[in-house]
């Protein structure tokens, strides 16, 4: 292999999950690299790839010199490889957005999230996930995807955001729509993903505008009513837009990154049999192996930045303007900082992963996330005895999500 072969933006290399090896390639021979633009690259403009763990948390970290909405003379910006248009993506939606806008809006929804909040509801997540694999484990075997994984992050995402129970599915068929590039390249548009994205954002401003009229408690309502300080300091609420985007990003996060580690870190335990059994004898080992199924996933393979100034960093200038993207996935495999970090281990410690990303845009809803794996395992582990593939896993077409789109398998109930 040489640099030369190497094409992030060709989506075909990410159809049968992350490519590790060549990432691996990459952290040896040019940790800092210049992607050169290639017939798949959007815009015809090459980017900055940063592979290895510690170039990619100190870059996270300094939001100053790496800023989530733009750079340098650009007219465009956004998290994305392609560029997205200023004042519509880039710079509106929460995660596109840089301090101290982006920690006022935050800080409208945290107490949601909070250890508090997520405490009291705990008891309700665990009925949802037993009436979840009740239904399944009457049937011996299921799309583990769709029936298990993706189904209580969509039914805990539809009552933090206040979605009535009965449309998480078809939140989940748009986010899906918009998420997965069977049918496109990066850049590109399909009739399939304009549509869904279409139907989402009337969806959401008719709850939006149900919320305005009768608030409840829930975090599409906070920030529907909450008031954030504008640039002239003075309090002032979010846009039409910016709560459009709001929701938008809340039904993706919220659903798909959880979905994916929690059937990725099933099918890490299947291939690992003694790991299984290991976490069904001793349930003290399951927030560790929990950990270690987030590390492995690693369901957000990058993060772009844009350079706000000339930047050097490993041995290399980086212009203003310049794009970069942050490999999360592949700092998960940095045998700098992992020992092994290509054997799955339950009992890894620690574990210092950077799957929920590093700095002010840590992953807002992280401990949920572990809450939710952690119930799903233990409600698992408590009722099969084993549970094995019934087919290869399909794994969406994306080098922005790791994900799958079926997972078939067969589930032996404990006697």
């Amino acid at each position: 292999m040489t640099l030369d072969d190497i094409d992030l933006t060709d989506l075909d290399l990410f159809a049968n999950g992350f490519p590790h090896q060549l990432f691996t390639f990459l952290r040896k021979v040019a940790p800092v690299w210049f992607h050169p633009p290639t017939a798949h690259t959007p815009g015809g403009e090459g980017f900055w790839v940063l592979s290895a763990y510690a170039d990619i948390q100190d870059a996270a970290a300094d939001t100053v010199a790496f800023s989530s909405v733009s750079g340098g003379a650009r007219d465009g910006g956004g998290t994305l490889i392609e560029d997205l248009p200023l004042g519509f993506a880039a710079g509106v939606l929460l995660n596109m957005t840089d301090d101290p806008h982006h920690k006022h809006v935050r800080k409208l929804v945290t107490a949601h999230v909070s250890p508090r909040a997520l405490a009291a509801m705990e008891n309700e997540l665990r009925q949802r996930t037993a009436a979840i694999l009740d239904t399944v484990a009457e049937r011996g075997h299921c799309d583990f995807l769709t029936a298990v994984a993706a189904e209580l992050p969509l039914q805990t995402a539809a009552r933090l955001l206040g979605v009535p129970q009965e449309d998480r599915r078809q939140l989940f068929q748009w986010s899906t729509a918009t998420l997965d590039y069977d049918d496109r390249d990066l850049g590109m548009h399909s009739a399939k993903a304009m549509a869904a994205s279409a139907a989402m954002f009337e969806y959401a401003g008719r709850l939006i505008a149900e919320k305005r009229r009768q608030p409840a408690d829930d975090m599409l309502s906070a920030v529907t009513h909450g008031m954030v300080e504008g640039r002239d300091g003075r309090l002032e609420p979010l846009t039409d837009l910016e709560l459009q985007m709001f929701f938008s990003l809340l039904v993706h996060a919220a659903s798909e990154t959880t979905r994916n580690s929690i059937a990725v870190g099933l099918a890490a335990l299947i291939e690992h049999p003694a790991a299984w059994r290991a976490v069904q004898t001793d349930r003290a080992l399951l927030p560790t192996a929990v950990e270690e199924m987030l590390r492995w996933a690693s369901s957000t393979p990058y993060n772009r930045r844009t350079a706000t100034r000339d930047v050097v960093r490993g041995g290399q200038t980086i212009r203003a303007g310049d794009k970069i993207s942050l490999w999360w996935a592949s700092a998960n495999r940095d045998d700098a900082v992992f020992a092994y970090p290509f054997r799955f281990d339950i009992r890894r410690q620690p574990n210092p992963h950077l799957a929920f990303g590093n700095g002010a845009h840590f992953c807002l809803g992280a401990n949920l996330a572990r809450i939710e794996m952690r119930l799903v395992f233990d409600a698992l582990l408590d009722r099969f005895d084993e549970i094995a593939l019934a087919g290869p896993i399909e794994w969406t077409r994306s080098n922005k999500h790791t994900g799958v789109r079926h997972m078939l398998v067969a589930l032996r109930p404990k006697i």
